[in-house]
């Protein structure tokens, strides 16, 4: 009888254990990237444009599925109107005029498409490149922590028609659902790339789910301030950091992927998530909310040959960035391949007050070139004490990409849930 008790809890630990790593990082009973994703948008024909889209958009307008649509120049959607696309509908940006999609404060951008009919955003050219054309910026109301509470963007674009921010934090920017964002990032003269998806102060009732940006040039998606809830975002191979976060954005991210490679990276480096609450502390109105971004069930990993050799050259960074007076709440997550895994800013002093800020728990670190430090200093002997603290539930391993994930390398399909019967992880 006690050998049967014994042998039945040995059962149940080992199914407990089996389910809490099911838990990190993306997840679902099924492949939820089948069907809506295309991992290699280089060779889909989307056909010659047959209507293009310039200037100001001031009425409710419909896009079909029917018609290739080509947007040239800067296009505006103005006056509150709504702009809305049928599933299906192909976008392509001009690449001579850096074509790109500005949806204005007050209006809206209703872009739903369906699993089996994703929307898609692409470059024009039949040769495509990262920084084809400009991306898409969505303008909101929501708060900003900076004085007065809004802000502009900064680049060749019209000032009048680029402000955001604003008191509502419930507003509603639209709806990006099973949408495609493909070679977006476009180079500005003396200045930064655009991101491919730019958030400005977007308030929580703007929908933001399965959305795809690939080989962007500049980031991925850059979220300034506003309160947002972001599912199933993926950002492949980029060349900046997948997710930007400030001027004090709250922000939720759940079970969404990050895919990088060694060998593209902007000039100033790039990583997968970077937590930041200003970039000039001058603009700060610290009795505003700072940035909090609570990131669950994400798989960022980093697709190499041979990571280790790409760490010792140097062509890795870290995958999560930190900086001061900023709060992260990461957990259930998969880091796969980085140098380190996450990244304290120098400016962080470690004591209580601040820890609690950066909470990092239930996470398996993989095949990182070290695990959590602070940006400068070698030596992390107090932070791997802390976040190694068995309450914190975190496990380290050292197993190649091809192990850890179900199917990798799959060109077509592949599906980065954690494969949990070849993985060997433990709590140092």
């Amino acid at each position: 009888m006690k050998n049967t008790i014994i042998i039945i809890w040995v059962f149940l630990s080992v199914i407990c254990n089996a389910n809490a790593q099911q838990e990190k990082g993306i997840y679902g009973s099924s492949n939820w990237l089948n069907n809506w994703t295309e991992f290699k948008p280089g060779k889909a024909d989307y056909g010659e444009a047959t209507q293009i889209l310039a200037g100001n958009i001031a009425v409710n307008t419909k896009l079909e599925k029917k018609e290739v649509y080509i947007i040239q120049g800067n296009v505006y959607v103005t006056n509150n109107a709504i702009l809305s696309i049928e599933p299906g509908t192909i976008i392509v940006g001009d690449v001579e005029s850096k074509g790109t999609l500005i949806i204005t404060k007050g209006a809206q951008l209703v872009a739903e498409g369906l699993e089996t009919d994703p929307i898609v955003f692409t470059s024009n050219k039949s040769v495509k490149k990262a920084g084809d054309w400009g991306g898409i910026i969505l303008l909101g109301d929501a708060p900003l922590n900076k004085f007065g509470n809004y802000s502009s963007i900064n680049l060749d674009l019209d000032p009048s028609l680029t402000t955001f921010g604003g008191l509502n934090p419930a507003s509603s920017s639209g709806i990006l659902k099973f949408v495609r964002i493909e070679y977006a990032g476009r180079k500005v003269r003396g200045a930064d790339n655009f991101d491919a998806l730019l958030l400005g102060g977007i308030g929580n009732k703007t929908i933001l789910e399965n959305i795809m940006i690939s080989y962007a040039a500049g980031n991925s998606c850059e979220i300034l301030g506003g309160e947002r809830v972001m599912n199933k975002i993926v950002s492949y191979r980029s060349s900046g950091i997948d997710f930007k976060f400030t001027l004090g954005a709250q922000a939720k991210i759940d079970n969404s992927l990050v895919i990088r490679t060694s060998y593209l990276t902007s000039s100033t480096g790039s990583r997968c998530l970077d937590i930041s609450s200003y970039t000039k502390k001058e603009e700060v109105d610290f009795t505003k909310k700072q940035t909090l971004v609570t990131a669950t069930n994400l798989t960022l990993a980093n697709d190499s040959d041979n990571i280790d050799m790409d760490i010792k050259a140097g062509l890795v960074k870290e995958a999560v960035y930190i900086a001061e007076n900023s709060s992260i709440v990461l957990r259930k997550s998969v880091i796969s391949g980085f140098s380190p895994a996450v990244l304290f800013d120098t400016n962080i002093e470690i004591n209580d007050k601040n820890l609690k800020k950066i909470r990092i728990e239930e996470m398996l670190l993989n095949f990182c070139n070290g695990n959590i430090f602070t940006e400068g200093s070698l030596n992390n002997e107090d932070l791997e004490s802390y976040y190694g603290d068995p309450v914190f539930f975190n496990l380290y391993s050292k197993t190649s990409n091809i192990d850890t994930f179900i199917d990798f390398a799959n060109p077509r399909r592949p599906d980065f849930r954690l494969a949990l019967t070849k993985i060997t992880a433990s709590t140092k």
